[in-house]
């Protein structure tokens, strides 16, 4: 009993903590406007190249939005998914040490008191959604919502960061 409520103190203690981890930059640089636009609209091309419909949102490093597009024909609630997807891996990558919705899910399968994480306004258990980082440090995140299963919400999001890979800093 002491152990569980020892593991519970722990995860709550780090959840004070997030809102200000969340927000620390990698050494001051910012994504800009441009690059989130481009890594954005090559995850909804490489979506639609496969027949899916779906929004992608970039999110900061406060888990603000920075980029948000609505795929031609996607359903409504692909936002609210592709928020959330993204705002779960700014918030919890930089605690965790997470990069992706699928190492979250996974984290949350093998931490029996993890799952308290997902009574947290926005945070979601889906895979989709790829850290940003630049210098070492998440700079944002891209989340993707509407592929008939996260799995392939996550690739199109991977794309995404490819495309701008090679113009972020090191």
């Amino acid at each position: 009993m002491n152990k569980i409520l020892s593991s519970t103190a722990t995860l709550f203690g780090m959840l004070i903590a997030l809102p200000t981890q969340a927000q620390v930059g990698a050494g001051g640089y910012t994504l800009t406007l441009d690059l989130a636009i481009e890594a954005a609209r090559e995850a909804v091309r490489s979506c639609e190249a496969s027949g899916y419909k779906v929004s992608v949102v970039i999110v900061d490093p406060s888990g603000l939005i920075k980029v948000h597009l609505k795929g031609d024909h996607s359903v409504v609630h692909t936002k609210d998914t592709a928020f959330r997807k993204a705002y779960t891996a700014v918030t919890m990558g930089p605690i965790f040490n997470l990069e992706t919705g699928t190492q979250f899910t996974a984290f949350l399968k093998t931490n029996p008191n993890a799952s308290s994480f997902l009574t947290i306004p926005n945070i979601i258990s889906l895979p989709g959604s790829i850290a940003i980082k630049a210098k070492g440090q998440i700079v944002g995140a891209i989340g993707v919502g509407g592929a008939p299963g996260g799995e392939k919400d996550e690739v199109c999001a991977q794309a995404g960061v490819t495309k701008i890979f090679k113009k972020l800093p090191k």
